[in-house]
Protein backbone atom coordinates (compact mmCIF):
# COMPACT_ATOMS: atom_id res chain seq x y z
CA UNK A 1 0.00 0.00 0.00
CA UNK A 2 1.23 3.50 -0.85
CA UNK A 3 1.78 5.47 2.32
CA UNK A 4 -0.37 8.35 1.04
CA UNK A 5 -3.35 5.95 0.96
CA UNK A 6 -2.92 4.78 4.55
CA UNK A 7 -5.36 5.43 7.37
CA UNK A 8 -4.94 5.49 11.14
CA UNK A 9 -6.21 1.91 11.24
CA UNK A 10 -3.56 0.89 8.68
CA UNK A 11 -0.86 2.42 10.91
CA UNK A 12 -2.12 0.49 13.92
CA UNK A 13 -2.29 -2.69 11.83
CA UNK A 14 1.33 -2.10 10.78
CA UNK A 15 2.37 -1.92 14.44
CA UNK A 16 0.53 -5.19 15.08
CA UNK A 17 2.38 -6.82 12.16
CA UNK A 18 5.71 -5.59 13.56
CA UNK A 19 4.48 -6.92 16.92
CA UNK A 20 7.64 -6.44 19.00
CA UNK A 21 7.95 -2.68 19.22
CA UNK A 22 9.42 -0.08 21.58
CA UNK A 23 7.16 1.35 24.28
CA UNK A 24 8.46 4.47 26.02
CA UNK A 25 7.21 5.83 29.34
CA UNK A 26 8.35 8.18 32.11
CA UNK A 27 9.04 6.90 35.63
CA UNK A 28 8.14 8.60 38.92
CA UNK A 29 11.40 10.58 38.83
CA UNK A 30 10.71 11.92 35.35
CA UNK A 31 13.36 9.70 33.75
CA UNK A 32 12.61 8.11 30.36
CA UNK A 33 12.14 4.35 30.15
CA UNK A 34 11.89 2.15 27.05
CA UNK A 35 11.34 -1.56 26.50
CA UNK A 36 10.18 -4.01 23.83
CA UNK A 37 6.50 -4.92 24.25
CA UNK A 38 4.23 -7.09 22.10
CA UNK A 39 1.21 -5.54 20.41
CA UNK A 40 -1.44 -8.13 21.29
CA UNK A 41 -4.53 -6.94 19.45
CA UNK A 42 -5.66 -4.14 17.12
CA UNK A 43 -9.25 -3.47 16.16
CA UNK A 44 -11.67 -0.56 15.70
CA UNK A 45 -8.81 1.97 15.86
CA UNK A 46 -7.73 0.68 19.27
CA UNK A 47 -4.46 -0.97 20.28
CA UNK A 48 -4.28 -3.54 23.10
CA UNK A 49 -1.35 -4.89 25.10
CA UNK A 50 -0.76 -6.32 28.57
CA UNK A 51 1.83 -6.43 31.30
CA UNK A 52 2.27 -8.02 34.73
CA UNK A 53 1.30 -6.09 37.85
CA UNK A 54 4.73 -6.58 39.42
CA UNK A 55 6.64 -4.80 36.64
CA UNK A 56 7.96 -1.23 36.73
CA UNK A 57 6.26 -0.76 33.36
CA UNK A 58 2.90 -1.43 35.03
CA UNK A 59 3.54 1.19 37.73
CA UNK A 60 4.55 3.78 35.13
CA UNK A 61 1.36 3.13 33.17
CA UNK A 62 -0.82 3.46 36.27
CA UNK A 63 0.93 6.58 37.55
CA UNK A 64 1.01 8.44 34.24
CA UNK A 65 -0.24 6.53 31.22
CA UNK A 66 1.29 8.81 28.61
CA UNK A 67 3.13 6.59 26.19
CA UNK A 68 5.06 6.57 22.92
CA UNK A 69 5.27 3.50 20.67
CA UNK A 70 7.71 3.06 17.77
CA UNK A 71 8.22 0.19 15.36
CA UNK A 72 10.33 -0.43 12.23
CA UNK A 73 9.65 -3.13 9.65
CA UNK A 74 11.99 -4.83 7.18
CA UNK A 75 11.03 -2.39 4.42
CA UNK A 76 12.40 0.55 6.50
CA UNK A 77 8.95 1.86 7.26
CA UNK A 78 8.47 3.32 10.73
CA UNK A 79 5.21 3.92 12.59
CA UNK A 80 5.22 6.14 15.66
CA UNK A 81 2.31 6.52 18.05
CA UNK A 82 1.77 8.84 21.00
CA UNK A 83 -1.26 8.47 23.24
CA UNK A 84 -2.51 7.45 26.65
CA UNK A 85 -2.71 3.85 27.85
CA UNK A 86 -5.79 3.05 29.92
CA UNK A 87 -6.21 0.02 32.19
CA UNK A 88 -9.21 -2.10 31.18
CA UNK A 89 -10.52 -2.48 34.71
CA UNK A 90 -13.80 -4.14 33.68
CA UNK A 91 -13.74 -7.67 32.27
CA UNK A 92 -10.00 -8.12 32.83
CA UNK A 93 -10.24 -11.90 32.45
CA UNK A 94 -12.15 -11.54 29.19
CA UNK A 95 -9.44 -9.38 27.68
CA UNK A 96 -6.56 -11.54 28.93
CA UNK A 97 -8.26 -14.68 27.58
CA UNK A 98 -8.88 -12.89 24.29
CA UNK A 99 -5.24 -11.83 24.11
CA UNK A 100 -4.06 -15.40 24.76
CA UNK A 101 -6.41 -16.72 22.06
CA UNK A 102 -4.99 -14.24 19.55
CA UNK A 103 -1.41 -14.83 20.74
CA UNK A 104 -1.08 -18.55 21.62
CA UNK A 105 2.67 -18.27 22.24
CA UNK A 106 1.77 -16.46 25.48
CA UNK A 107 0.68 -19.80 26.94
CA UNK A 108 4.32 -20.85 27.08
CA UNK A 109 5.29 -17.70 28.99
CA UNK A 110 2.36 -17.61 31.43
CA UNK A 111 0.92 -21.14 31.56
CA UNK A 112 -2.46 -21.91 33.11
CA UNK A 113 -3.89 -19.54 35.69
CA UNK A 114 -0.63 -17.58 35.93
CA UNK A 115 -1.88 -15.52 32.96
CA UNK A 116 -4.08 -13.55 35.33
CA UNK A 117 -1.08 -11.75 36.84
CA UNK A 118 -1.31 -9.78 33.58
CA UNK A 119 -3.59 -6.77 33.21
CA UNK A 120 -4.90 -5.51 29.84
CA UNK A 121 -4.37 -1.95 28.59
CA UNK A 122 -5.84 -0.07 25.65
CA UNK A 123 -4.72 2.96 23.66
CA UNK A 124 -7.96 4.32 22.22
CA UNK A 125 -6.82 7.76 21.06
CA UNK A 126 -3.63 9.40 19.94
CA UNK A 127 -1.49 10.65 17.09
CA UNK A 128 0.40 8.62 14.50
CA UNK A 129 3.23 9.17 12.06
CA UNK A 130 4.16 6.86 9.19
CA UNK A 131 7.70 7.37 7.88
CA UNK A 132 9.27 5.63 4.86
CA UNK A 133 13.09 5.72 4.76
CA UNK A 134 13.31 3.42 1.73
CA UNK A 135 12.27 6.13 -0.75
CA UNK A 136 14.07 9.15 -2.17
CA UNK A 137 12.84 11.62 -1.18
CA UNK A 138 11.58 10.16 2.08
CA UNK A 139 7.83 10.10 2.75
CA UNK A 140 5.98 10.87 5.97
CA UNK A 141 2.31 11.24 6.81
CA UNK A 142 0.44 12.14 9.98
CA UNK A 143 -2.78 10.63 11.29
CA UNK A 144 -4.93 10.78 14.42
CA UNK A 145 -7.52 8.50 15.98
CA UNK A 146 -10.05 8.48 18.78
CA UNK A 147 -10.98 12.13 18.35
CA UNK A 148 -7.42 13.49 18.42
CA UNK A 149 -6.11 16.03 15.89
CA UNK A 150 -3.17 15.13 13.64
CA UNK A 151 -0.04 17.01 14.71
CA UNK A 152 1.92 19.47 12.64
CA UNK A 153 5.70 19.27 12.60
CA UNK A 154 8.60 20.47 10.51
CA UNK A 155 8.90 23.93 8.98
CA UNK A 156 7.09 26.34 6.65
CA UNK A 157 8.18 29.40 4.68
CA UNK A 158 6.50 32.73 5.46
CA UNK A 159 5.73 35.73 3.25
CA UNK A 160 9.06 37.21 4.34
CA UNK A 161 10.67 34.96 1.69
CA UNK A 162 12.69 36.98 -0.86
CA UNK A 163 12.95 34.11 -3.36
CA UNK A 164 16.72 33.70 -3.12
CA UNK A 165 16.53 29.90 -3.27
CA UNK A 166 19.03 29.32 -0.46
CA UNK A 167 16.63 26.96 1.31
CA UNK A 168 16.11 24.84 -1.82
CA UNK A 169 19.84 24.65 -2.49
CA UNK A 170 20.54 23.38 1.03
CA UNK A 171 17.62 20.90 1.31
CA UNK A 172 19.06 17.33 1.49
CA UNK A 173 15.83 15.84 0.10
CA UNK A 174 15.31 18.55 -2.54
CA UNK A 175 11.72 18.98 -1.38
CA UNK A 176 11.51 22.79 -1.53
CA UNK A 177 9.88 24.29 -4.63
CA UNK A 178 10.22 27.81 -5.99
CA UNK A 179 7.32 30.22 -5.62
CA UNK A 180 6.19 33.35 -3.81
CA UNK A 181 7.00 32.29 -1.14
CA UNK A 182 8.97 29.07 -1.72
CA UNK A 183 7.05 25.97 -0.60
CA UNK A 184 8.15 22.91 1.38
CA UNK A 185 6.62 19.60 0.33
CA UNK A 186 5.73 18.57 3.86
CA UNK A 187 5.34 14.85 3.11
CA UNK A 188 8.97 14.68 1.91
CA UNK A 189 10.60 16.87 4.59
CA UNK A 190 13.21 15.43 6.97
CA UNK A 191 12.56 18.20 9.56
CA UNK A 192 16.34 18.71 9.75
CA UNK A 193 16.10 22.51 9.92
CA UNK A 194 18.82 23.33 7.36
CA UNK A 195 16.41 25.64 5.53
CA UNK A 196 15.68 27.56 8.72
CA UNK A 197 19.34 27.84 9.70
CA UNK A 198 20.40 29.14 6.27
CA UNK A 199 17.55 31.50 5.42
CA UNK A 200 19.04 35.04 5.21
CA UNK A 201 15.72 36.67 6.21
CA UNK A 202 14.74 34.15 8.92
CA UNK A 203 11.55 33.46 7.01
CA UNK A 204 11.49 29.70 7.67
CA UNK A 205 9.46 28.96 10.79
CA UNK A 206 8.87 25.79 12.79
CA UNK A 207 5.33 24.45 12.42
CA UNK A 208 3.10 23.88 15.43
Amino acid sequence: MDMKDMTAQDCLNALREMRDVVFSTVDQNGSPRARIIDIMLVEDEKLYFCTARGKDFYLELIQNGNIAVTGLNREWRTVRLTGKAVLLDNNKKYWIDRIFTENPSMNGVYPGESRYILDPFCIASGQLEAFDLSKTPIERYYFAFGGEKAREAGFYITDGCIGCGTCAENCPQQCIESGEPYQIRQNNCLHCGLCAENCPTESVIRRG
